[in-house]
């Protein structure tokens, strides 16, 4: 491997691991409040390695929701990293399947940008490789940390982080909404759509959300081409 472009990597991908330091310390404070063990978070974190498919796993444990639902939710959220690959593949020198398999895996948002704004020629599997190796080192690390971290809080303490989730996501949508009015759209019809199968007791948790997310994105993406000929 090229060390000059590891090491590059690594420098570059430095400020996505100080990002990772407080969100993956979070999530693994809130696993331990949701029941899961310190192998449990870590394991989740070394093989998903997906923040926001995370944490909305960690909500739909604590609600009861079948092994099966959580996947096929966490999969819905994650569909953008089919388009993100597919456009680093562009970008990246040509190498072996399995090396693209290996960092395709680390692609997130974060490692994305990082990668897709870098100018010249192809960029090296190397500096991929120090990209994501920092980055998904300091989500890992962090996640056993604040799980450490949890087990010590006093047990009223725990209990009353549950809330944190909750508060996380508003902290999260409120301003994208702010920015985007499509993210309002869609944040309002996946609310009414799960409010109405929640109050209807039509369909359990884990499928409500399911439906909810994709009846917003498809309906959203419906409307939006009338609003820009308008």
């Amino acid at each position: 491997m090229d060390s000059r472009g590891f090491s590059a990597g690594v420098k570059s991908g430095s400020s996505i691991a100080i990002g990772y330091f407080p969100i993956a310390l979070t999530f693994g404070l809130l696993a331990k409040t949701t029941g899961l063990s310190l192998i449990e978070a870590t394991a989740m974190s070394i093989f998903v390695f997906a923040g926001a498919a995370q944490y909305i796993s960690l909500s739909l444990i604590a609600a009861g929701v079948a092994p099966i639902l959580i996947v096929l939710n966490t999969f819905v959220v994650n569909i953008r990293h089919f388009l993100m690959t597919a456009a680093l593949n562009e970008k990246m020198q040509p190498d072996a399947r399995w090396k693209k398999a290996l960092y395709a895996f680390g692609i997130t948002d974060e490692s994305f940008s990082v990668l897709a704004i870098q100018q010249g020629s192809r960029l090296k599997t190397s500096f991929a490789a120090g990209v994501i190796l920092i980055s998904y080192s300091s989500w890992v690390v962090f996640t056993a940390v604040g799980h450490l971290i949890g087990a010590n809080l006093p047990q009223f303490l725990q209990a009353s982080m549950s809330i944190a989730l909750y508060a996380m996501f508003v902290g999260l949508l409120v301003p994208s909404m702010r920015r985007n009015r499509k993210v309002v759209s869609l944040a309002a019809i996946a609310g009414l759509t799960h409010a109405f199968f929640y109050f209807t007791e039509w369909l359990s948790t884990g499928w409500a959300i399911l439906v909810a997310t994709l009846t917003s994105a498809i309906v959203v993406e419906l409307i939006s081409p009338k609003e820009r000929k308008s």
